[in-house]
């Protein structure tokens, strides 16, 4: 007796050690990743050229794995439809060059709705990028009712290349809609990541959401506008406690927002408008060099089939282009950029009016040099 009393003691303590830890507030404070040697020749090349064989391809996210990465996009015969199923390429180093595999699906309506927990019809699937706080697992938009007003952000764990697991991220305590993704998540200085995202209906804002690895939601914190309609923010940390965000308008004042925190991400100002023209489409950016920021985004009245990448020294107060990619015929949308682990950088984005995907590799010598 005596003995089975004091294990429930040892196992009462352990559980609330357990839950104390479990509820200790996230460390606002962010990860600064190390600088990137500039060395070896000037690279700048094109890996993938794909165009839909029939409908849209579309909003490229950048998945990286240990042995290369893939690129993941939206397709179907058009964005918010019940034919949308997420399709890819995987990516990797052959012989020194990279090599684009031949695109399939990998996230289809229906293998997403067996994995859901509970399980859930899924009409149609947009935004996808890497949850990186574990490994093999995603964040999708899907939605099961309506169209993007009604999206929920899934956590999808995937194992062999296909859903297994998934559950919505908490993000409303009403009806949990209206939450969708676009850019990578942000690492903090606990090893917890970060999950920018953004609330489409209504009062529009985009968003801070701390999680835990297990997919709960600890933490949210808002980027809101002023006369603006603040979407798919891009958090570039400039130190520990200082980041910037880039913002597309929803509301089209055809200029770029920024809001920006010294706090951590604690609280973030009121998303003001730049000087920047953009056609109300979202921002790829990413620290580079010594304190710098490389970003791209629409910044051409005139030209909508070209990106232009920019270079900021001043934490993202002035800029100046450095090299435009020339997309083709269409337009060319929805930026992303990823470090990948030798150094290199992938920047993948939507062309020909959404109906194909394009990727390209370079370095920070290539950067640095122009």
């Amino acid at each position: 007796m005596h003995l089975t009393l004091s294990a429930l003691v040892v196992l009462s303590l352990v559980l609330s050690g357990w839950a104390i830890w479990r509820d200790q507030p996230p460390v606002w404070r962010f990860a600064m990743p190390a600088t990137v040697a500039i060395e070896g020749a000037p690279l700048f090349e094109q890996v993938l050229n794909y165009a839909a064989a029939e409908g849209q391809a579309h909003s490229p996210g950048i998945v990286l794995s240990e042995d290369g990465f893939s690129v993941l996009w939206f397709e179907g015969s058009e964005e918010a439809q019940a034919d949308v199923d997420i399709h890819g390429v995987k990516v990797r180093k052959v012989d020194g060059a990279w090599q684009a595999s031949a695109p399939e699906p990998v996230v289809t309506r229906q293998n997403l709705a067996a994995a859901f927990e509970p399980g859930q019809i899924v009409i149609t699937l947009g935004n996808v990028i890497e949850n990186e706080s574990v490994r093999d697992a995603l964040y999708v938009t899907a939605v099961s009712v309506g169209g993007w007003a009604m999206a929920s952000v899934a956590d999808v764990r995937m194992q062999d290349g296909v859903p297994t697991k998934a559950r919505k991220l908490n993000l409303s305590p009403v009806i949990n809609r209206s939450f969708l993704v676009k850019s990578p998540t942000v690492e903090m200085a606990d090893g917890s990541q970060a999950l920018p995202a953004y609330f489409e209906m209504g009062p529009t804002y985009g968003a801070f959401i701390r999680t835990a690895a297990d997919g709960r939601v600890r933490d949210q914190r808002r980027m809101a506008g002023q006369g603006t309609k603040p979407i798919q923010p891009m958090v570039v940390p400039l130190s520990e406690t200082i980041a910037v965000a880039f913002l597309r308008d929803f509301d089209r004042s055809n200029v770029v927002l920024i809001s920006r925190t010294e706090d951590g991400g604690q609280s973030w100002s009121v998303a003001e408008k730049t000087k920047i023209f953009n056609p109300s489409a979202p921002v790829a950016a990413m620290p580079v060099g010594d304190g710098q920021i490389l970003a791209v985004m629409n910044s051409d009245a005139e030209r909508g089939n070209r990106l232009q990448m920019m270079l900021s020294d001043d934490e993202a107060r002035t800029w100046r282009v450095i090299h435009e990619v020339e997309s083709g015929k269409g337009a060319a949308r929805y930026p992303m950029l990823r470090r990948l682990p030798d150094g290199e950088i992938a920047l993948a984005f939507s062309h020909y009016d959404k109906r194909g995907v394009q990727l390209y590799i370079f370095n920070e010598s290539w950067v640095m040099a122009q």
